[in-house]
């Protein structure tokens, strides 16, 4: 049951990085630089992207897998950031086999399939953080 409760509190700290996400994206594209091609393909996403990354962080160092952390310290958590941005990005190009397959395959709308891949990349990213970001100390 504890993983369980463990993986329902992932799930809503994500959609705390999926809000950031999109409210960045759209402040840097829509607001700030609404005229920038490049702004919009490739600095918004990215930009964006980074701060969801550290929001999602944020919430699984201090609630999610708090109990893991031990003594908290600025070392201790930037210690462990760059592990969990580099499963971020790997998470992120797993999502997109599955969302160009089903795009591809079965012509649904991007934001279904975007929500298909999802799953993927949402199981993939909590193995990462329950087995090597956040694994529990052997005594």
């Amino acid at each position: 049951m504890d993983k369980l409760v463990r993986y329902l509190k992932f799930m809503v700290s994500t959609l705390g990085g999926t809000a950031v996400d999109c409210a960045v994206m759209w402040l840097l594209a829509e607001v700030l630089f609404p005229a920038s091609e490049c702004v919009g393909l490739f600095v918004a996403p990215t930009v964006s992207f980074e701060c969801a990354v550290f929001t999602n962080y944020t919430l699984a160092y201090f609630f999610v897998w708090k109990d893991r952390v031990g003594e908290r310290s600025a070392r201790g958590f930037w210690g462990r950031f760059l592990p969990y941005n580099v499963s971020c990005i790997a998470a992120f190009l797993i999502k997109m086999v599955p969302f160009v397959l089903i795009r591809h395959f079965a012509g649904l709308n991007v934001v279904v399939c975007n929500l298909l891949a999802l799953i993927f990349s949402g199981i993939f990213n909590f193995v990462m953080n329950e087995w090597v970001i956040f694994r529990k100390k052997t005594k």
